[in-house]
């Protein structure tokens, strides 16, 4: 099973169960039912501290991920490390699941472009 570690830092109500299962349910779909992910959800000050730091782009952002070892292969007794992926709640509002799975799709390997953007409307559905 994906184990989710859940971080609610954005100041806001957010219904943590159903993302956690949204992810368990995205990364099944993709091949992965093993494996350790850290999904948090932040503030938009902390978002626009987080793009500044690692993409240098001074803007709060709806998602961000940051991938260990998705798809790497591993030693026989090493638990996966997804990574993680952060989540604006007041930036992204109700419409919470495509960021959600973008930000997944990320730390799987995908890149902007036709590819995961195909994936992800099938994912989102």
């Amino acid at each position: 099973m994906i184990e989710v570690e859940v971080s609610n830092r954005s100041g806001v109500d957010v219904d943590t169960a159903a993302a956690v299962e949204l992810c368990r349910w995205a990364l099944a779909a993709e091949g992965l039912d093993e494996g350790d992910l850290g999904l948090a959800f932040a503030a938009p000050e902390e978002m626009r501290r987080l793009k500044r730091e690692h993409l240098g782009v001074d803007e709060p952002t709806d998602v961000l991920s940051f991938p260990i070892d998705a798809h790497e292969p591993l030693s026989d007794g090493v638990p996966r490390q997804l990574g993680d992926v952060v989540l604006c709640p007041q930036v992204v509002g109700d419409e919470w699941r495509e960021p959600l799975i973008h930000g997944l799709l990320h730390l799987l390997g995908y890149e902007h472009g036709p590819k995961m953007e195909r994936r992800e409307l099938e994912l989102a559905g």
